[in-house]
């Protein structure tokens, strides 16, 4: 099961006391959903969707809702809810829907079914039910809705922004996409809409990521300065070998003496170290400069400067 699965099979599984909450989570699912049509008998509202769950779920909703069993249907190889005639008109009414011509055209959100927190938060629950995702933390930071409605999509940013986060929508395949980026926003989120358990398992995952990538960038910063002292090294103990075998040791002052014999008799340790080994011993720069000034010997000789 995907992280996505995960969060929705703990979403399906809250459930808002309040009418008003249940009546802002049926406005998601009609706006997401949803269409409004012309029966032979009667008109009707179809809440459709390829996952049988989201059906259930609106089919639980409108029995709370208005007190009576909705059975699913299928609708164009999807799972379906419908309610006809009367009940139908009561339903989009109370979701804060209106009717134009025979069919529901998409409408932005009600203000008046998401005028409290606990509705907002309601809302966008359902609609990450609806057409939400969030990808595994331990590959990658990203949660999004994908509308195909612009202005319902600009209504979720906006209820997302109402919790002082901020939400970006890009354009894809001819749907919206309200997205977060950063880890940070997205465990806001999954508190927002209450997917408690899935937010300790993805903040879980999230520090495990952290503390793997912190461990590269250590190794990978300690292997790339073992790497230039192996160069540095291998640099030095050639110019010294050139001086042996060219004009020998005696022509090194006393100081780069001992400091070549010190770095050919120990070629794999640092400059801190092997200015510990001189007597006296010297800092880094110190040993540092020696070495260096071996090397510009060597190049002299060479020919090189």
């Amino acid at each position: 099961m995907s992280f996505s699965s995960e969060v929705k099979a703990e979403l399906l599984k809250h459930t808002d006391a309040a009418r008003h909450c249940r009546l802002a989570a049926l406005g998601a699912l009609i706006n997401i959903c949803g269409e409004f049509g012309i029966g032979k008998g009667d008109d009707y509202l179809l809440i459709s969707s390829e996952n049988d769950r989201v059906t259930e779920f609106a089919a639980q909703l409108l029995c709370g809702l208005f007190g009576r069993q909705y059975d699913l249907t299928s609708f164009d190889e999807r799972s379906a809810v419908v309610v006809l005639g009367e009940e139908a008109y009561n339903a989009l009414s109370a979701a804060g829907f209106a009717r134009r011509g025979s069919l529901l055209e998409e409408q932005p959100i009600d203000p008046l079914v998401v005028s409290s927190d606990c509705c907002k938060r309601a809302y966008l629950r359902t609609a990450f039910i609806c057409c939400g995702s969030v990808t595994d933390p331990s590959k990658t930071y990203h949660f999004e809705f994908v509308n195909s409605d612009y202005y319902h999509a600009l209504g979720l940013k906006r209820l997302i922004a109402d919790f002082g986060i901020e939400a970006k929508i890009i354009e894809r395949k001819n749907h919206y996409v309200v997205y977060l980026k950063e880890g940070e926003q997205i465990v806001d989120m999954l508190n927002l809409i209450s997917a408690h358990k899935a937010l300790m398992e993805y903040e879980n995952r999230r520090i495990l990521k952290e503390v793997r990538n912190n461990v590269n960038r250590i190794v990978n910063c300690e292997t790339a300065n073992l790497n230039k002292v192996v160069l540095a090294s291998v640099k030095q103990l050639e110019a010294i070998e050139y001086i042996i075998d060219t004009v020998g040791m005696s022509y090194l002052s006393p100081q780069l003496r001992q400091a070549a014999q010190v770095r050919l008799d120990n070629p794999g340790l640092s400059l801190k170290e092997l200015g510990e080994l001189l007597s006296p011993p010297v800092g880094k720069s110190g040993i540092n400069h020696r070495l260096n000034k071996i090397c510009c010997i060597a190049k002299q000789l060479k020919g090189e400067i």
